[in-house]
C-alpha cells in the first residue's frame, strides 16, 4: 500500500474483501456507505489518486490495472427538484461489474450500472455510463453534451 491509503465507511453492514497480491500506489481511497459491497479481485493493480465510492455494489475482477486518477462511482445525485438543495435529493444506485484482464486508463471515470467485460481496455479521459462489452478497446473522441436542468 502507497501513502495516504484510506478507507472509510458509514455505521451501515458495509463489506470489503480484497483478494491476494492487490496492489495500491499512493493516495487510494475506499468511501463506502448504505450497505455497500466492495470486491476486488486477484493480482489487481491501482495507480496514483485512484478511488472507489461504493453505496451498492461494485466487483472488480482479476488481474485488472487502473491508470492514475481513475474514479468509480455506483450511484449518482438525485437532482429534479429545484427547490430542494441537490445534497438533500439522495441518490440512485446501479451495480458496477469489471471483469479479468482488464485496463482502465488514467482519468477515466466508471458510473453506476455500468458492467465491463473481461480483456476489455478502457481509454484516457473516458467517461463510462454504458456497459463494455468484453474484448472491446474504448477510446474518447471529446464530444460535449449539455442540457438544461429540468428538460
Amino acid at each position: 500500500m502507497g501513502k495516504g491509503f484510506s478507507i472509510k465507511s458509514d455505521i451501515s453492514n458495509t463489506t470489503i474483501v480484497i483478494d491476494q497480491a492487490v496492489r495500491f500506489r499512493d493516495n487510494f481511497h475506499i468511501m463506502m456507505g448504505n450497505n455497500g459491497n466492495l470486491i476486488i479481485g486477484n493480482n489487481c493493480f491501482f495507480n496514483n489518486n485512484c478511488s472507489i465510492t461504493c453505496l451498492k455494489e461494485i466487483e472488480i475482477g482479476h488481474d485488472t490495472q487502473f491508470g492514475e486518477n481513475v474514479c468509480l462511482y455506483d450511484h449518482n445525485h438525485h437532482y429534479s427538484d429545484s427547490n430542494k438543495l441537490i445534497s438533500r435529493q439522495g441518490y440512485s444506485t446501479g451495480s458496477i461489474s469489471i471483469g479479468n484482464n482488464c485496463w482502465i486508463g488514467s482519468n477515466v471515470v466508471i458510473l453506476k450500472g455500468v458492467t465491463i467485460g473481461d480483456n476489455a481496455v478502457i481509454g484516457a479521459g473516458c467517461i463510462i455510463y454504458k456497459s463494455v462489452e468484453a474484448n472491446m478497446v474504448v477510446i474518447n473522441q471529446q464530444s460535449l453534451l449539455t442540457k438544461k436542468i429540468n428538460e
